[in-house]
Formats: structure tokens, C-alpha cells, sequence
């Protein structure tokens, strides 16, 4: 996997689809990594750009000491899309990763021309709710957390999931030090009043069985942008790309055809 050296930090980053088609960059889950996406880009790469990576503490990116800022991980995704001399992109964000899609679209409107927000939200959480869970995975670690996490995910059948058991491992093999930076970040965001501003495309996706965004919180912040498309998909927990892929790539789709996007 190749790393982009970004000043202070590397990040592993991987572009797939033309040089020259328009760019879309994708954004994962907390305790996920760049390959949340591999059953969606596929068929999105032969007629766009595509750039995914692993957010700092995931993947193969660097580690740095937590606390992270959300700030820093907004950073981190115009600095990937200004490597790449990416403009007018449309950023796909999942659960934290729509949290960094969010802040981008409001600080740098130049790089995004449209947004796909999966199952997050203006504010997930609390400080009090991130505590615990950074307390617990301190304690205990991410194998200790993961079936909570699991079931959060993919609901009261999560054990028999299919994909439960990839996700698991990637979230085990997560570095904690990049999970509890990251958590410190979602734990401090609140973007209420600058989503209500934005103006840009937006698809919203909620699924119907996710118990860490759930739909109402979704809808929620799909309220705030005007003349957004909404997407409830049934039977679909937290990770709509890893529930159902093709349904998922097929909303994707038809938003992007809709906006001129491709």
C-alpha cells in the first residue's frame, strides 16, 4: 500500500479509476480502515476517481499520541485531496468519516462539490458516552469492546453476520492509541450550526437496524441541509457498503448521475 508523506504525518493512501475522471474520495468508520469500501468501488472505479485511506491510527497510517481534534482530521482529508490535485470531489463519509466530510464541505468548499453522508451525523455522542468507551477500551482493550461494538453494527443477529467477523478483525487489529485519539476527536465534534449552513448536493443515507447512528439522529442532520436526497435502507445496521453493497453503490449512483457528477 503507498504512503503519502503529509508534513507531519503518512498516510496510506490508494487511488483507483482514470487520472482524469472526476474524483470521489471516501472516508471510513471509526475502528475501520480504507477497505470499508471494497465492495462499493469496484463498480464506481472504470468512471471515477476514486481515493481512500486510512485515517490516522487505522490502517497503515501513522499513530500519533492521542488526543486527536476533529480538526485534525479534516486536515488530514484536504491535505490527501491536495496531494492528489483533486478538485470538486464528492466525499463519501461513513460514521466518523462523515463527521470529516461535514467539516471539509464547510472549510474548504473549493475541493467539495457534493457529499454522501452514511449513517452519522452532526454530533454523535457525547463526551460522556466517548469517556466510557475510551475508559473501557484503556482497560480492557478492543477485543473486549468489539462485541458491543458488533451488536451496535449489525444489531441482534450480529453474531451470525456474515461480514461480522472481517469487520471484527479489523477493528481488533486497530491500534488503540488510534482509536482513542480518534474517539477524543468524534467526542469533541459538534457541527450543528455549520451543516445547517452548508448548501451543497447532499445524499443521506440512514440504515434502519443501526444502533450507533440510529435513523431518527440521521434524519436529524439531513434536516439541517437544504434540498437534500434521503435514503432509508431496510435491513441495514451501521455499514450500509458492507450490508448491502450493491444497493448502497446503486443510491450512489443515482445521486451522482443526478447531479452531474461523472
Amino acid at each position: 500500500m503507498p504512503l503519502i508523506y503529509l508534513q507531519d504525518i503518512r498516510l496510506n493512501a490508494v487511488v483507483e479509476g482514470p487520472a482524469d475522471a472526476p474524483p470521489l474520495l471516501f472516508c471510513h468508520a471509526l475502528g475501520t480502515d480504507l477497505t470499508l469500501w471494497d465492495a462499493v468501488i469496484p463498480a464506481l472505479a472504470p468512471r471515477f476517481r476514486c481515493i481512500h485511506y486510512d485515517a490516522r491510527g487505522h490502517g497503515l497510517s501513522d499513530v500519533p499520541a492521542p488526543p486527536y481534534t476533529m480538526g485534525a482530521l479534516i486536515r488530514d482529508a484536504e491535505r490527501v485531496l491536495d496531494h492528489f490535485a483533486a478538485r470538486d470531489a464528492v466525499v463519501i463519509g461513513s460514521s466518523m468519516g462523515g463527521l470529516v466530510a461535514q467539516g471539509l464541505a464547510t472549510k474548504r468548499l473549493d475541493l467539495v462539490r457534493a457529499m454522501v453522508l452514511a449513517n452519522t451525523a452532526a454530533k454523535i455522542g457525547g463526551p460522556t458516552l466517548w469517556e466510557a468507551r475510551i475508559a473501557e477500551v484503556k482497560a480492557h482493550g478492543l477485543a473486549a469492546y468489539a462485541p458491543g461494538a458488533m451488536e451496535r453494527i449489525f444489531g441482534r443477529g450480529w453474531p451470525s453476520h456474515p461480514a461480522m467477523p472481517r469487520i471484527r478483525a479489523i477493528l481488533e487489529a486497530t491500534n488503540p492509541q488510534g482509536w482513542i485519539g480518534s474517539a477524543h476527536a468524534i467526542a469533541g465534534a459538534d457541527f450543528y450550526t455549520t451543516t445547517a449552513a452548508l448548501t451543497l448536493p447532499s445524499l443521506v443515507v440512514a440504515g434502519a437496524n443501526d444502533g450507533t447512528t440510529p435513523p431518527d439522529l440521521v434524519r436529524e442532520t439531513a434536516e439541517l441541509i437544504r434540498g437534500h436526497d434521503w435514503a432509508l435502507m431496510r435491513g441495514v445496521g451501521h455499514l450500509p457498503m458492507v450490508d448491502k453493497p450493491a444497493e448502497f453503490t446503486a443510491l450512489l449512483d443515482t445521486f451522482l448521475a443526478r447531479i452531474g457528477h461523472g
